[in-house]
């Protein structure tokens, strides 16, 4: 969340940002919420006076009454009745000022970082990286939807019968080759220096608002009203919240956390042939890269989070590029986010398989996390997080560009872990 004094004191540079995104109405938006925190700044500065009047009136009262002056106590009392309404209807104002505040301040995204270029979508984000040349499969080669029927190792009917669309069976091979990513990308992780969390993938309302998936993506996660959870989008999402409202120790930064969940989400309005097969699911497998960081080093960290899963990419041997987000592609609490795809070469096109992105302080604010430093003053945290790796388009890239007429061979460093090193 954009702390209310950058609002103040930085108007312009946020106006600016925010403009990046082609975020509608920005300026607007902003000067509305600046006129809103004035009204509830003045009507605060009304209260208090009223208060310390009231404060040097009561103790008059006792005063005058013993040095006989009761017409000037009574007086002082009949002022302080009066004062006490008027603090009654000042209280109901600011109240109600400060919720509608609330409810404006939270619509307003994180600004971008300065290297962040403007844009609308994804035709305008920037190539970083990409291969020489692209894998070419026989015009005979087959998409991973019809693998998977034909090795039968993931079944989209059967997912159907049980749950519905977007929740797909694994079976035989495809569930030991799901195991088998999971471990590996756990284990690469472990060896990078992060430590393992096992999170519960239910989470409350003030843990949603923590990362920012409240209230912005309310309608894209499932909701358990009796109990009012929601299913996780993302281990995102309970790992950085282990740290809402905790104070770290500047010399225990960074502190580097990996986790692997069954992730949701509702993906209401996906259709069509770009979400066919395991492209977009409602139920999927990712293992999650988390740091908390010192705001001096969080950019380079970054840039180290982004190496780590292209290691990964190319240890799987899996044809990949970078892209670095225009302002109007990235997500609401993203500063600045990279974007790794891998190429499908059956589908002949490029699939996002990771986002790594720093938030700044956006989280840290909402989450309240602080560090302290050696003179023992608090600061705010910088956040980061990545894919490290989401697995369905991992598996459609490894089944598709795999494939031969004697089955799918599967990359060199998983046979240790799925124990054969084909589908067939």
């Amino acid at each position: 969340m954009l702390l209310l004094n950058v609002l103040r004191e930085q108007t312009d540079k946020v106006i600016e940002g925010l403009k990046k995104r082609h975020f509608p109405n920005a300026e607007i938006l902003v000067k509305e919420v600046l006129a809103i925190d004035l009204r509830r700044r003045e009507s605060q500065v009304e209260l208090d006076n009223i208060n310390a009047e009231m404060n040097k009136l009561s103790k008059s009262i006792g005063e005058l009454m013993k040095n006989g002056k009761k017409e000037e106590a009574e007086k002082a009392k009949k002022t302080t009745l009066d004062l006490k309404i008027k603090t009654k209807e000042l209280e109901i104002k600011l109240k109600n000022t400060e919720e509608t505040l609330y409810e404006m301040h939270v619509k307003l995204p994180n600004v971008p970082f300065e290297d962040v270029k403007a844009g609308k979508g994804a035709e305008d984000n920037e190539i970083i990286k990409e291969p020489t040349s692209l894998p070419e499969l026989p015009e005979s080669a087959l998409p991973h939807w019809d693998l998977i029927k034909q090795y039968d190792i993931i079944d989209f009917d059967l997912g159907i019968k049980i749950a519905g669309a977007g929740f797909p069976v694994y079976k035989g091979k495809g569930a030991k080759l799901q195991r088998a990513l999971i471990n590996f990308f756990l284990d690469e992780a472990e060896k990078a220096g992060y430590k393992e969390i096992q999170p519960p993938i239910l989470i409350n309302k003030e843990s949603g608002f923590g990362t920012g998936q409240l209230p912005d993506k309310d309608g894209q996660m499932y909701f358990a009203n009796e109990d009012e959870l929601y299913l996780i989008p993302t281990a995102e999402v309970p790992i950085t919240n282990l740290y809402r409202d905790v104070i770290i120790e500047e010399k225990d930064l960074p502190i580097k956390n990996v986790g692997y969940t069954p992730c949701f989400r509702r993906e209401a309005g996906s259709w069509g042939a770009h979400v066919r097969g395991l492209n977009r699911l409602h139920q999927f497998d990712k293992v999650e890269i988390v740091q908390i960081a010192h705001p001096s080093k969080s950019y380079q960290i970054l840039e180290e989070m982004s190496k780590y899963v292209q290691g990964l990419l190319e240890k799987l041997e899996l044809p990949y590029r970078v892209l670095r987000l225009c302002g109007g592609d990235m997500g609401f609490t993203s500063a600045m986010t990279y974007d790794m795809e891998v190429y499908s070469a059956a589908q002949k096109r490029w699939l996002e398989v990771s986002s790594v992105s720093n938030f700044e302080t956006f989280q840290a604010n909402r989450l309240q996390l602080r560090y302290r430093d050696a003179d023992k003053k608090n600061h705010t945290a910088h956040t980061l997080n990545g894919s490290a790796l989401a697995l369905p388009r991992i598996v459609a890239s490894i089944l598709e560009n795999n494939q031969t007429n004697e089955g799918i061979n599967i990359p060199k460093i998983l046979i240790p872990y799925t124990k054969f090193d084909v589908i067939n």
